[in-house]
């Protein structure tokens, strides 16, 4: 099937076609302050403000070129603005919530962003990351009060047809070498994503007009907003807006929003299972679940309780397509994720790039099929040519994950992308926590990594050496916990911290992390180890 020229164009085309289908829906929230009874917009609802959007963008001189920070949390506002500018060929830089300024003018600054539309609650902070931006103005509007007339951008808009190739977002992800990276993602990106999940098959079999998805997972990343919104509009489906993942509500909402599809990660099943019973868990529509990190011990639990099975899948902001395990008899007691399919190929390989016996591990490396390996996936990492060539050594993408392929294909998860610790959901690069920790005045040597946590799949340990004169205490363990937790997004500050009396090193002085903690040791066993992670608060 052809796809669109662009994101907009898809949504234009399930209006025509089913203008009162529903497009986004909001849970009730009686506790909210915006909307608390929640609502719809019907695809034709959303195109009239869209079209108004559209408008105002256009007037100001916004189009191909320009990129415009979305500060938007889960509300409607974060889709008709994109949609209203990507139907101009602007693309979006989708801002974490959660970001502190340090971590908000990176990312404005980096991105060379013309404008930031933000919530009421976050005008001040993001005027002052304007404030302090050197490249160029960075003007701050209010979502909820759109101006008449925009402030102009600095440079006119490029020439051009908008198609394909146009970029439709600039999506930031942690890498291993600290600041997260920005991935250019065109139109046929989303484009080739939303239609991959729709055509998938199997167990993941997407109704054309009467599915309804409940995505907890935030609109800056490309499950929801790439994978998900966009199989929904090609799908003239409608996505429900959960403000984030609470086990308390969670079947309270799926039942109300009649969602029949639902996305979770690691973290929602162990959660979900130690609530207490409740009528709305089994008087619900939904088919089946779509996400990862689920534990193979509960996985048969989690599905014989609440009726309906929970598909396994693989992916990367850099992939746009995903794997999963989606047909039977599927093999919930392992972390198996799918096989290559379709024009997706994948092969496991050694540290020197040589592919490996079937059933040893190794590094996931994956491809198009055909003449360009790279259809499909991002277009590169911006301002970072060396990391995007790095990243297609050999004409494959290295995903730095560990697993290993049985004879028969399927792909089974082993471990996380070198020094990233994944919490929750989110990808916290080490390196980025270091250098936020090294930079404090009674920090001799540092080193940040991942330990094991029973709910959240992983946590933040950090390794600290202090400077002499300082006192390796309990009081200087929360001075760091707050040092960090005013310059990072809160998941990434230390949930574990430990004072050691020397780091292990290479001859040029390079920690050797392996080397901190004997293979079989729980660090967070370690005498003097302290928890700090009942201070990890939004």
């Amino acid at each position: 099937m052809t796809l669109p020229l662009s994101v907009y164009a898809a949504f234009s085309a399930s209006v025509a076609a089913y203008p009162d289908n529903a497009f986004c829906c909001l849970p009730a929230r009686p506790d909210r302050d915006w909307q608390p009874e929640g609502g719809e917009l019907s695809y034709a609802q959303a195109a009239r403000r869209v079209e108004d959007l559209r408008a105002v963008y256009a007037a100001a001189g916004y189009g191909l070129g320009h990129r415009v920070g979305l500060l938007l949390d889960m509300r409607p506002e974060f889709l008709l603005h994109y949609l209203a500018l990507n139907a101009l060929g602007c693309g979006i830089v989708p801002i974490n919530p959660d970001y502190r300024h340090d971590e908000m003018l990176y990312q404005m600054q980096h991105s060379e962003a013309d404008l930031a539309v933000v919530l009421p609650h976050r005008l001040t902070d993001m005027q002052r990351v304007a404030a302090e931006r050197t490249d160029k103005p960075l003007p701050v509007v209010d979502a909820m009060a759109m101006p008449a007339q925009l402030p102009r951008p600095q440079n006119p808009a490029l020439t051009g047809n908008i198609c394909h190739d146009t970029e439709c977002s600039l999506l930031y992800t942690s890498g291993t070498t600290g600041r997260p990276k920005g991935c250019i993602l065109t139109n046929y990106y989303y484009l080739n994503a939303g239609a991959w999940y729709r055509d998938f098959g199997g167990l993941l079999e997407v109704h054309h007009g009467t599915d309804r998805f409940y995505n907890p997972l935030p609109l800056f990343h490309m499950n929801h907003q790439a994978i998900t919104v966009t199989c929904a509009i090609l799908t003239a489906n409608c996505i429900i807006l959960p403000e984030r993942f609470s086990p308390t509500r969670w079947w309270r909402e799926v039942a109300q929003t009649r969602a029949t599809i639902i996305h979770y990660l690691g973290v929602v099943p162990p959660l979900l299972l130690n609530q207490p019973n409740v009528p709305e868990e089994t008087a619900h529509c939904v088919r089946f679940g779509l996400g990862a990190g689920v534990e193979p011990q509960l996985h048969a639990a989690f599905e014989t309780r609440f009726g309906f099975p929970l598909v396994e899948v693989w992916g990367m902001t850099e992939t746009g397509r995903i794997l999963a395990d989606a047909w039977e008899p599927r093999q919930i007691d392992t972390r198996a994720f799918g096989r290559p399919m379709k024009d997706l190929e994948a092969k496991v390989v050694d540290a020197d790039g040589n592919e490996v016996p079937r059933g040893q591990e190794g590094e996931l490396l994956v491809r198009c099929a055909g003449p360009d390996p790279r259809r499909g996936f991002f277009s590169g990492y911006l301002k970072n040519q060396a990391a995007t060539d790095e990243a297609w050594k050999g004409g494959w993408f290295h995903t730095g994950d560990a697993v290993r392929m049985a004879e028969d294909g399927m792909l089974y998860f082993v471990d996380r992308k070198k020094n990233i610790i994944r919490r929750s959901g989110e990808n916290i690069a080490a390196a980025e926590v270091e250098a936020v920790l090294q930079a404090h005045d009674a920090v001799a040597q540092v080193a940040v990594l991942a330990v094991k946590d029973e709910l959240r799949e992983e946590e933040v340990m950090a390794c600290i050496v202090p400077m002499p004169g300082h006192g390796a205490d309990p009081a200087l363990a929360e001075a760091l916990f707050d040092w960090c937790n005013q310059r990072l997004a809160y998941y990434k500050a230390p949930g574990w911290l430990l004072f050691l009396d020397a780091l292990p090193t290479t001859g040029t002085q390079k920690v050797q992390k392996t080397q901190i903690f004997k293979h079989s040791e729980d660090p967070r066993q370690r005498p003097g180890c302290i928890d700090l992670r009942q201070r990890k608060r939004r």
